[in-house]
């Protein structure tokens, strides 16, 4: 009984540390929102939001890093692994983006239009194209049933041609400075080597903020979990994402609050989510692969069971939604809703999973027979090309 209450002092002595951590977090996210408001005036819009989300994914990949080790060490951890980063993805689609667009909706209530679509510039193709190869990927590994450090090289791979479509986009005119938060904008002013100086201070700043506070955060709000009795699969499939995620979700509703910034928004969140299906992902076979070296003296491929192939198939199929959603270039009311729907249907529901990846498949078709009947276009894939044909910098909007 004594070691009982001392182990439950020592858990709440644990959450507490969230008093300062989260703060901490709050100013870290605030830094890299700023950092990357002023990059996009130097840099791509495209590549200063994957810089961000680089920064940004900083706790997930500590997080997955941890579980795949555990993994290789203890084959019955092995299904955490996946449920980490299937919860990760889904997490951000079905709540970050709907996310997006409710606080949109609701920062426009002298709107005329009640429920507006968001609508995305030309140059935000590269990142709803740039899904898909790692999920055609993904699939190929779903249907192998293992990931091997070869899948790990090809993921790594599809990020790296992501980066370099990226490099090609022009930084864009600055007629949009004005928009930009104060901050920002003093970096951005700044005269001759200082201004790539404060840009990189900011960048820095709040990526060393983030860094040392990520884990103790993390650390402090799982311990509350655990005090509250949460289960540890779905503690490391809801709640330890969803505090991993938290600088992409503060970012997200700081730019969705103006109309102006929505796009960047959403697309801070889609960067994020190419980010978890290639380098996040192929992290998880190189590690586990290493642990299982050092802990039994072979390197093992990670293989799936039936439940950690469901997991994977189910987001598979919500980012294949998600994706033919984006690929009009706009995002309205109705699909922030189903996406929001069939998320939450299966946190609150486990055993809807099977349910969830039908309706899922079924609402993929009635998008893509739209695509075929004419009724839906896909604006994404032919501004993609455009940019990779080296479209005219003028005719490049200006930034958001």
């Amino acid at each position: 009984m004594k070691l009982k209450l001392l182990g439950l002092v020592s858990t709440a002595g644990g959450s507490a540390a969230a008093l300062w951590t989260f703060p901490s977090i709050l100013v870290s996210a605030f830094f890299l929102v700023w950092g990357a408001e002023a990059a996009q005036f130097l840099i791509s819009q495209g590549l200063a939001l994957a810089l961000l989300a680089w920064l940004q994914t900083l706790p997930e990949f500590a997080v997955e890093a941890v579980i795949a080790w555990d993994a290789g060490r203890d084959p019955e951890r092995a299904h955490l692994a996946i449920a980490n980063l299937t919860g990760a993805i889904r997490l951000l689609i079905g709540l970050g983006w709907p996310m997006v667009y409710f606080v949109f909706v609701a920062g426009r209530p002298s709107a005329t239009e009640r429920f507006p679509s968001i609508r995305l510039g030309r140059e935000h193709a590269t990142e709803i194209v740039g899904l898909v190869p790692p999920l055609l990927y993904f699939a190929v590994i779903l249907g192998k049933a293992r990931f091997s450090w070869v899948d790990a090289l090809v993921l790594t791979a599809c990020y790296l041609a992501y980066l370099w479509v990226l490099f090609r986009h022009g930084a864009p005119a600055s007629e949009s400075l004005a928009d930009a938060s104060a901050v920002s904008r003093w970096a951005y002013r700044q005269p001759g080597w200082r201004r790539p100086a404060a840009i990189a201070a900011l960048f820095l700043g709040g990526g060393l903020l983030l860094y040392l506070t990520a884990h103790p955060f993390l650390e402090s709000l799982l311990a509350l979990a655990g005090l509250l009795g949460v289960s540890q699969f779905v503690l490391v499939q809801w709640v330890a994402p969803f505090l991993s995620e938290f600088p992409e979700k503060v970012s997200a509703i700081y730019w969705a609050r103006r109309a102006s910034h929505v796009p960047l928004a959403l697309m801070n969140l889609v960067s994020s989510n190419i980010n978890q299906w290639t380098v996040l992902a192929a992290m998880i076979p190189l590690v586990y692969g290493y642990s299982t070296l050092r802990h039994h003296g072979v390197w093992l491929d990670f293989r799936f069971d039936a439940a950690q192939r469901l997991e994977i198939l189910l987001t598979l199929l919500q980012s294949g939604l998600a994706l033919l959603v984006l690929a009009t270039m706009e995002f309205g009311w109705r699909d922030a809703a189903v996406l929001f729907v069939l998320w939450l249907a299966q946190l609150l529901r486990p055993s809807l999973r099977d349910a969830a990846a039908i309706a899922y498949g079924l609402w993929i078709a009635l998008l893509a027979l739209q695509v075929l009947l004419g009724r839906r276009p896909l604006r994404a894939p032919r501004y993609f090309w455009q940019t990779l044909k080296g479209r005219p910098k003028s005719d490049r909007p200006a930034p958001l």
